[in-house]
């Protein structure tokens, strides 16, 4: 059986605002069977400390129900901004969702 992914993609700047969404997005599929997230940052050109406290916010709640979260597509800034962080030690990163497809849904 293969595994439901919902891919989620942001755009624009990725701040308080958006990370409020997401996390509202997160808790309305809470409910609904899925068994991976994906959230592709492709059309994220920036991301504050408030998105990235979303984002980790969403891992956790995600993680807490026992399913899994990886990120995709991000650009340079966003790259740099994990980096600073040590967020790239956190989530599980591919460069877009071919590459995901390929290292995470065929060998499952």
């Amino acid at each position: 059986m293969s595994p439901v992914v919902k891919v989620i993609t942001p755009f624009g700047i990725f701040d308080g605002v958006k990370g409020h969404e997401l996390r509202q997005e997160i808790n309305d599929i809470a409910t609904t069977e899925f068994d991976i997230v994906l959230i592709d940052l492709q059309d994220v050109k920036f991301i504050d400390s408030s998105g990235l406290g979303a984002l980790v916010s969403v891992a956790k709640s995600v993680r807490n129900a026992g399913r899994k979260l990886y990120v995709c597509s991000i650009n340079d800034q966003v790259k740099m901004l994990f980096e600073l962080t040590k967020m790239d030690r956190i989530f599980e990163k591919f460069a877009d969702q071919e590459e995901f497809k390929r290292q995470v849904l065929a060998t499952l």
